[in-house]
């Protein structure tokens, strides 16, 4: 099954979200807990989030995926912004602990001129000491683009992390295929070859969900700048064989394109015709 949906709202709750998943042909979500600038989230709502584990258990909806708002930063030189970032990621782990089947994706995080080993170290501190034995979300390191000191720019970074961990069977990976072509990963005429090299590094069993975004800046450019589906340097044979090869195409793929609710349904409907 072609597991496909795009970044919507939870404005109007989660049941919200998953109605208007399933009314663009989605049968999964991504979605911020709470605003991509950080602050308070709203208080959950139990008959809301029982609705939302009604329409996932009568339909197609299956995992959705919760993405940490950007202002976190785990590799912060700032004890202050660290510990912000801390307290922002143990309250949403908490609050995800009542919504079914969820993943939690984050941005590991800039070490701010104190160099990648020091940020990959201040990452995995926090996260051995975020990850709860009894946690029921997975936890997806996304992988970057390379703009600035950011971390996770390669499969080596993140891999680094990851053997830190004590309890890394509640870790995996998020692919975005705009971060990986514009940090220098040729997806589009080495695919193959770079699903093999992440495999050999980090193990395709870590790989859990993949960001479907095409690329305004392309190959090598650093930019993280995204483009609607076949109309940047990606283009859509690329998105086609990604959708489409074998070690890829049982995953859950999340739209994060420039686009309202019915630009991805329109995208949705593309991809599902493309799906072989």
């Amino acid at each position: 099954m072609f597991t496909i949906g795009a970044h919507l709202s939870i404005s109007k709750g989660f049941e919200n979200l998953g109605l208007e998943a399933l009314s663009i042909d989605a049968n999964t979500a991504q979605f911020f807990p709470r605003s991509p600038r950080g602050g308070k989230a709203k208080p959950l709502n139990q008959a809301d989030v029982d609705g939302l584990q009604e329409l996932m258990d009568n339909t197609t909806m299956d995992v959705i995926l919760a993405h940490a708002p950007y202002i976190i930063n785990l590799a912060s030189k700032s004890e202050k912004t660290r510990n912000n970032a801390y307290e922002i990621f143990e309250d949403d782990l908490k609050r995800l602990d009542n919504l079914p089947n969820n993943m939690y994706n984050f941005h590991p995080g800039s070490h701010v001129q104190q160099g990648v080993e020091k940020g990959i170290e201040l990452i995995s501190d926090s996260l051995n000491m975020l990850i709860r034995e009894d946690m029921k979300t997975t936890i997806l390191l996304e992988t970057m683009a390379g703009k600035g000191t950011e971390i996770g720019r390669t499969f080596e970074e993140l891999e680094s992390i990851i053997e830190k961990i004590d309890m890394d069977e509640k870790v995996g990976v998020c692919i975005d295929t705009c971060h990986i072509y514009d940090g220098g990963y040729d997806i589009v005429n080495d695919l193959d070859g770079v699903i093999d090299e992440f495999d050999s590094i980090i193990g395709l069993d870590r790989l859990k969900a993949i960001h479907l975004n095409d690329s305004k800046y392309g190959l090598n450019s650093h930019k993280d700048r995204h483009e609607k589906i076949g109309m940047g340097k990606i283009g859509i044979d690329a998105i086609t064989e990604i959708i489409n090869h074998k070690k890829l195409r049982d995953l859950p793929f999340y739209l994060e394109t420039p686009n309202d609710v019915e630009g991805y349904k329109e995208e949705i409907d593309l991809l599902r015709g493309l799906y072989k």
